[in-house]
């Protein structure tokens, strides 16, 4: 017992050095990453008062969550967002990485225009975007009524038309990031294949589908899975374009939890304060994305099996 102790105090000494240089990260990780997630299991089971005392309530804000329509909405428009936002944003971020991938002239300037999306800020872009669909004077409805496609303009933020505008504007500020991530991969697949291919008479399609996308296999699983966890974390552009709104058609998960850890006060200007059931959607949530997440993870492992 004695020596296996000294060994130990022996190693911890020898190793003093990684220990102090590990150390910084080890305290940023516990002060903003374990104590918050503290924090909110301890919350999820107490009630916050106007009088900011926490009474203890149990299981309620579970039997709340259960009955509580907002949060099923704010579900259904998640998945909705999220699946769409997939489908079209992928495919397309391939498309480009595979078009700047090629030896074009002029291709880094092609690569900094789709990444500069990315680097602009979320409410700046999203304003931006808000001035290009106003229903008043904005530019997508001039050109819609100048070509005679609608009489009349549309209030894109404010009708039936408000996920899918939202929908769009997520998809072009998220089309450089993957970009970057398939052209990373493309550019690890050696040229040497391409060329056997194209001697022994492989077209460019042949190429693609039978080179291109199965090496790719291993990034593209990664991307999906990035894509996946930041589609039902988005909320900023949402917040900004339409508030949730119109009738809650755009309210999704995190906005809704930003609502009852922020809450902006009711219609006659009272603040209310809901920590400890914001505290229970947000676990919530963590575990709806969670699950997600593993039955993806188990998909792909199920796909590399059979493949």
């Amino acid at each position: 017992m004695k020596n296996s102790f000294a060994k130990t105090l022996r190693k911890a000494k020898q190793n003093k050095t990684v220990y102090l240089m590990l150390l910084p990260g080890f305290l940023f990780l516990a002060v903003f990453a374990l104590y918050p997630i503290i924090w909110i299991l301890r919350t999820m089971f107490y009630q916050y008062t106007s009088f900011g005392a926490f009474n203890f309530s149990g299981l309620q804000n579970f039997k709340t969550l259960f009955h509580d329509e907002m949060f099923f909405n704010a579900l259904k428009n998640t998945f909705v967002y999220a699946f769409f936002k997939l489908i079209i944003t992928l495919p397309l971020s391939f498309m480009l990485a595979y078009f700047v991938n090629m030896k074009l002239r002029g291709r880094m300037a092609y690569r900094t225009v789709f990444f500069m999306p990315t680097i602009i800020s979320v409410s700046v872009m999203s304003m931006v975007f808000y001035l290009i669909f106003n229903p008043y004077n904005g530019s997508v409805n001039q050109m819609l009524m100048a070509v005679g496609l609608i009489k009349e303009p549309i209030n894109w933020f404010g009708s039936k038309f408000s996920m899918v505008t939202v929908i769009i504007i997520a998809v072009w500020g998220a089309l450089g990031n993957y970009m970057i991530y398939f052209l990373s991969g493309l550019q690890t697949i050696p040229t040497d294949i391409y060329e056997s291919a194209e001697l022994d008479g492989a077209t460019g399609w042949k190429r693609l589908w039978h080179i291109t996308l199965p090496m790719m296999a291993p990034i593209t699983q990664m991307v999906i899975m990035l894509a996946l966890i930041q589609a039902f974390k988005d909320y900023e552009n949402i917040m900004v374009l339409t508030g949730g709104g119109p009738n809650n058609r755009t309210e999704v998960l995190y906005l809704y939890i930003y609502r009852l850890m922020f809450p902006m006060g009711d219609s006659y200007g009272n603040v209310v304060l809901n920590y400890g059931y914001g505290a229970t959607v947000a676990f919530a949530t963590a575990v709806i994305v969670g699950i997600v997440t593993m039955l993806y993870l188990r998909w792909s492992r199920k796909m590399d099996e059979t493949f």
